[in-house]
């Protein structure tokens, strides 16, 4: 008998796998946003050394919503946009609906909650959950929960001129793009800021699930047995860091 020769053919190959890509328009807007963040830089740093006035920021300020954020300077934004009587710097429009206001202040500024106060009503009263403000080079991101109270959340910040790479700082502002923010996936960023914010942790380790299961730990652990409200007490007195328990 003859030996039976190996079969030449060629072994089955393995299926490649595929290589799932972003859509082409989130990455068309990603590419300019990173390539308008690098542009801007030279000559923010020049407004902002300057210190020029806020009328004077504003006309960056557009350009970085046409040019960066790619927003329509005549259909999407309305520059002193009337609310009862009084102005917001900028509301924005996407598809003819109200979706952000944007509070302008001079370079030197030092943003915090108090320059907010005014735009919170605007936003209140239009139905609006989103608020920048902004003096050129910080972007503060804050997201508006109706009701009583009002509450007030930053969502994120950035910085233009930073120490962060202009990939990091692209990656943040890019939920401020028009093409993002149409798509609302700026939500599910709030939603991810929201559940892991220290309230909602701390809220979760005081309940009484948790609280439970503490107290069992403890008593196999110690043989101590106490009340799930003295585990409350001193979670919120000594463990949990101040004010997360409001």
């Amino acid at each position: 008998m003859e030996p039976v020769e190996a079969s030449s053919a060629p072994a089955p190959e393995k299926p490649k796998a595929v290589k799932r890509s972003m859509p082409a328009w989130e990455e068309a807007a990603r590419d300019r946003l990173k390539a308008a963040v690098k542009k801007y830089q030279k000559p923010l740093a020049d407004l902002v050394e300057r210190d020029v006035n806020e009328a004077d920021i504003r006309l960056f300020i557009t350009d970085f919503l046409c040019d960066a954020l790619g927003y329509d300077k005549y259909s999407d934004l309305s520059t002193e946009y009337r609310v009862k009587g009084e102005y917001a710097d900028y509301g924005v429009r996407i598809d003819k609906q109200l979706v952000a206001f944007i509070e302008v202040k001079r370079p030197s500024t030092v943003l915090g909650t108090k320059h907010l106060r005014q735009v919170e009503m605007y936003a209140v009263n239009e139905g609006v959950e989103w608020i920048i403000l902004t003096n050129g080079a910080v972007w503060q991101i804050y997201h508006v929960t109706g009701g009583l109270p009002v509450v007030i959340d930053l969502a994120f910040a950035v910085n233009l001129l930073g120490e962060e790479s202009v990939a990091k700082k692209a990656e943040s502002l890019y939920y401020l793009t028009k093409e993002s923010l149409k798509r609302r996936q700026i939500d599910e960023l709030w939603k991810a800021k929201r559940a892991m914010s220290p309230k909602s942790l701390a809220q979760i380790v005081c309940s009484a699930a948790v609280t439970e299961a503490i107290r069992k730990e403890l008593k196999r652990q110690t043989g101590y047995s106490t009340e799930a409200a003295d585990i409350i007490r001193v979670l919120k007195e000594v463990v949990i860091r101040p004010g997360c328990c409001e």
